[in-house]
């Protein structure tokens, strides 16, 4: 039988207070269901930013998580930071390690809502802070129903990768961010956009597998969710 390809996942972490009394790593089961489920070997990466090397010499692939916080803004050149801005600064350091050294190997990358915004910024783009203070008219991107349920559409770019795995289209998708990508990365090209005009997917066209998407395919609410994982695995053989 082939190999599986290893799947490297960034875990959350969280302050002590409920799970336990000391700080503790987390990973909704669904982020590694959806990688089992397309073939891959799911392999949670804990924070240690000096072992990004050691981590990346043993995965096929990296999976950029997201979670309840934010970029620092101070690493897109930002000169202040929004009050509704939150920091995992550990967090974001090692991430930023390991999607570095990911680029430098052009090992196959997929960054997921907060992922996505994380690889923007390492690969030289910017942030909206607080959607709702810059884009008049907005989506609810904090969408108020659950988040396995569709908040909103987005339309994928024709011609992009994103359209040739997905079948392009209009695409309904979760939603949960208050920020998003502004200045898309050099070398980058926006693959998804809301009817806000708010960016919900980038890719790397120059290189092997490079994507981000600002909503949560692991939910599965449609069949280009599916796709886009069989897609990400493939690319890691």
């Amino acid at each position: 039988m082939t190999r599986a390809p290893i799947i490297g996942i960034t875990l959350d972490s969280e302050e002590p207070g409920g799970y336990s009394k000391f700080p503790w790593y987390a990973l909704r089961q669904n982020y590694a269901g959806w990688i089992a489920e397309a073939g891959g070997l799911p392999m949670a990466l804990p924070h240690e930013p000096e072992l990004a090397d050691a981590y990346l010499d043993r995965i096929d692939g990296l999976l950029v998580t997201g979670g309840a916080f934010d970029v620092d803004p101070a690493l897109f050149g930002a000169a202040e930071r929004h009050a509704t801005v939150t920091l995992k600064s550990r967090r974001t350091r090692f991430e930023l390690a390991i999607v570095a050294g990911a680029l430098r190997r052009d090992m196959p990358i997929l960054g997921i809502c907060g992922g996505q915004q994380l690889l923007n910024v390492a690969l030289g783009g910017t942030l909206i802070q607080h959607i709702p203070d810059a884009v008049p008219g907005c989506l609810a991107h904090e969408q108020p129903n659950p988040r396995d349920e569709p908040g909103h559409t987005v339309d994928i770019a024709a011609g992009s990768l994103l359209a040739a795995i997905t079948g392009g289209g209009t695409v309904a998708v979760n939603s949960a961010h208050h920020q998003a990508v502004d200045r898309i990365a050099p070398g980058c090209i926006a693959d998804a956009v809301a009817p806000d005009g708010v960016v919900e997917g980038i890719e790397a066209p120059g290189r092997r597998f490079c994507i981000g998407v600002q909503w949560h395919p692991e939910f599965t609410l449609s069949p280009a969710d599916a796709a886009l994982a069989r897609a990400f695995v493939e690319a890691c053989r």
